[in-house]
């Protein structure tokens, strides 16, 4: 039976730009949110990424695109670099591109509505003909495709914020299948770039705020008072093992198992017994047992309800492993929606190669609730990791558990 390897990654984030940067970040307590003016909403804490978009893509392209598909595309190409393959030779008839999403092209919709109300006098014969491609589901998957002359699948993930593993879960599905012999997966938002967003979770009363912005976004902390909306990408290779083998492909990790569910509950508000099957479920498949387990990345968003019940449920399933040690991202960079299981997990990959897990950023006041065993909390933990966990949950009762293990051959 095939295995699935990952090959390469290409990120951007509101702390780095790549892999390197990104990693040397959560090691060091780098915070990438800061306060942003957003339009109709004012002045809010946000994780803005600050890459450029048109190393890979030209200005014309872009401006008939996506900020979203302009995000895809430049951490398509790092990760492609980045995985050594001979791109140009390389059949791009046996290629897919997968990526997990939240939303896109409300960036360019909200702009082309604000031009209508203010410049065009409401004469929608002005509206831009390029709407229907920017707000198709597949279209930052296709602008890759596009863009890099792909001509096997490209497809988006619909999945809230599980997008970035189911992203990954779908591109090993495929490569298991055999339908592709080279993925590009993982994770996009533009998130930030909308006031929308910012103004509906702020209605919700769970919008992340405080006057210092790096202090906006605080899992697992007591005060912690909401979500810190970011933007991001989270790209990887992934190939077949033989394939990654034969042509002498560095490996980060091995896929090793997953597993997707759905709460069935509620619109927004999380459930503890679905998350403890979903998590179960992936070890079952991975054949590992829960103490096998060495680093759990936490979806942890900020908010209180959503932060107490997962950390029920990770306590259920990892409480007696002495070997299981927890950490969480979002405090670094804010929730970067459809990337943040993608994001999270290339954080944590070099951990299999360094034998350090990064920190939560530092949580000064930890809530009752959420004090679980061995939480990496504000310094680095020097261990060994051969098995890591990567919790990622959306709305609408999405979960999903993805399992990344050294790579042993």
């Amino acid at each position: 039976m095939s295995r699935v390897v990952i090959t390469g990654v290409g990120l951007t984030s509101p702390n780095g730009n790549n892999l390197s940067e990104f990693r040397k970040a959560l090691l060091t307590n780098k915070s990438g949110i800061t306060h942003e003016e957003i339009r109709h909403v004012g002045k809010v804490a946000a994780g803005v990424c600050d890459f450029d978009e048109f190393k890979y893509q030209k200005k014309k392209t872009r401006k008939r695109g996506t900020r979203a598909g302009s995000t895809a595309i430049y951490c398509a190409h790092e990760a492609v670099i980045d995985s050594g393959l001979d791109f140009n030779e390389a059949d791009k008839s046996r290629m897919g591109v997968y990526l997990g999403i939240t939303e896109h092209g409300n960036v360019e919709t909200e702009q082309e509505i604000h031009d209508l109300y203010n410049d065009h006098e409401m004469d929608v014969t002005l509206w831009s003909h390029h709407h229907n491609p920017r707000t198709v589901s597949n279209a930052p998957a296709g602008e890759v495709a596009l863009n890099m002359k792909i001509t096997g699948p490209a497809y988006t993930i619909g999945a809230a914020c599980a997008g970035g593993n189911m992203g990954l879960i779908q591109a090993y599905q495929m490569l298991m299948l055999g339908d592709v012999d080279f993925a590009l997966a993982g994770g996009i938002s533009e998130s930030v770039r909308t006031f929308g967003i910012f103004a509906a979770f702020d209605s919700q009363g769970a919008l992340g705020k405080h006057d210092n912005p790096e202090l906006a976004s605080r899992p697992l902390d007591e005060n912690r008072n909401g979500i810190v909306i970011s933007e991001g990408g989270a790209i990887f290779t992934l190939e077949r093992l033989e394939d990654a083998e034969k042509r002498g492909a560095k490996i980060y990790g091995e896929i090793t198992g997953y597993h997707t569910n759905s709460d069935a509950t509620d619109f927004v508000l999380p459930n503890s017994e679905r998350q403890i099957q979903c998590m179960q479920a992936a070890l079952k498949r991975a054949k590992l047992d829960f103490k096998d387990i060495d680093l759990v990345n936490m979806h942890a968003t900020g908010t209180p309800s959503g932060d107490t019940i997962e950390c029920e449920a990770v306590s259920s399933v990892f409480g007696y492993s002495e070997n299981t040690y927890i950490n969480c991202t979002k405090g670094f960079i804010g929730h970067t929606m459809g990337a943040a299981g993608a994001l999270e997990l290339a954080g944590n990959l070099p951990s299999f190669e360094d034998g350090v897990i990064h920190p939560c950023k530092k949580i000064e006041n930890l809530d009752p609730k959420c004090s679980l065993k061995n939480l990496v909390n504000g310094e680095p933990l020097k261990k060994e990791v051969n098995n890591i966990l990567n919790n990622s949950f959306g709305m609408l009762g999405i979960n999903s558990a993805l399992i990344v293990s050294k790579y042993i051959k």
